[in-house]
């Protein structure tokens, strides 16, 4: 019992991924795609206090862009979302997961294909683990998508931040190619579909 007890803290800090931030808040790492959409989505979720873009779920600690999108670190780009569980439960966050990117396509989100770009749930609990796996079979139960859900639930491993030109992408380049073309849409759907949950100042 003993070793269990000492283990378990330890895997969570060789993932650099803390299970609830210093503040009491929680965590949700995401993968759906492009991470600068996700980052731009989530950031714009009431009740969210952060998010950063970052690489997980590969056998490579702290890999660097290129090497995550040579496909050969098995790293997928996710989103990093801390999120004050007093205004949005975990339950809510995947429910915006499941409607802003398409989890029924293998290794691709539009043009962007590959494994880094997969569709990926990664629990940091056993909590979490239970809830995103109802929460996967709700919405493979319902009408959202016409096609089976092949999003991964796994456990977080390898967790790192990405470069810092990645983070706060679509604020900080709201007028590049991809941000206009790809993540401003996605920005109009989600603000459409999801008023109820959407920040006050934006």
């Amino acid at each position: 019992m003993k070793i269990i007890l000492i283990l378990i803290p330890l895997l969570f800090a060789m993932n650099n991924t803390p299970e609830k931030s210093s503040d009491d808040n929680e965590i949700a790492i995401l993968g759906a795609g492009c991470f600068w959409c996700v980052e731009a989505i989530f950031q714009r979720v009431k009740g969210v206090t952060a998010v950063e873009s970052g690489y997980a779920g590969g056998h490579v600690q702290n890999p660097t862009y290129n090497e995550v999108i040579s496909g050969k670190t098995g790293h997928a780009e996710v989103a990093h979302v801390t999120f004050d569980p007093s205004e949005i439960t975990y339950e809510e966050i995947l429910e915006v997961f499941w409607h802003t990117h398409d989890p029924t396509t293998l290794n691709r989100q539009g043009a962007d294909v590959g494994t880094q770009y997969r569709s990926a749930i990664f629990y940091l609990n056993y909590e979490q683990k239970e809830i995103a796996e109802k929460s996967l079979k709700k919405t493979d139960e319902s009408d959202l998508w016409n096609d089976p859900i092949v999003t991964e639930i796994t456990p977080v491993s390898n967790y790192s931040t990405a470069e810092d030109y990645h983070q706060n992408y679509f604020n900080n380049n709201p007028n590049a190619g991809y941000c206009s073309v790809v993540i401003a849409p996605k920005l109009a759907k989600f603000k459409k579909d999801f008023p109820h949950i959407l920040q006050e100042s934006l």
